[in-house]
């Protein structure tokens, strides 16, 4: 019996339907809400220390990289909350058709992009 697979290790030539790039993101915003996270608890145990430190965090959540930082923190639980949302609502057993999985997975991305831009602008 010949074992005719078709064999692609090249990543950049995969197509991967919507699904599974909601998928992928939902988990790579959790991983990236970790991260974040450091950040968020660094710059409050630094500005709870003293007046000058909560001065400094201030300035430096004021100036770009902070500005930076705490859009793609946003935008990251943002996306996190919906996918999350769309993975509770197929647990419920919608969308689960490849139709409708599909057109949720482009809605969920779609909307993730529009509200960070709005992020965006609010705070920049």
């Amino acid at each position: 019996m010949k074992k005719q697979r078709p064999v692609n290790l090249q990543i950049n030539t995969i197509s991967f339907p919507p699904a599974a790039i909601t998928s992928i993101l939902h988990r790579i915003t959790g991983v990236a809400l970790f991260f974040a996270l450091m950040f968020v608890i660094g710059a409050w145990a630094i500005s709870v220390s003293s007046a000058e430190g909560f001065d400094y965090i201030k300035d430096q959540m004021a100036g770009p990289l902070g500005k930076f930082i705490a859009i793609g923190t946003i935008s990251a639980l943002t996306y996190h909350i919906l996918g999350g949302l769309r993975h509770m609502m197929m647990d419920m057993g919608h969308w689960e058709e490849l139709e409708s999985g599909d057109l949720s997975a482009k809605a969920i991305i779609g909307l993730w992009i529009i509200l960070t831009i709005v992020v965006g602008v609010v705070l920049w």
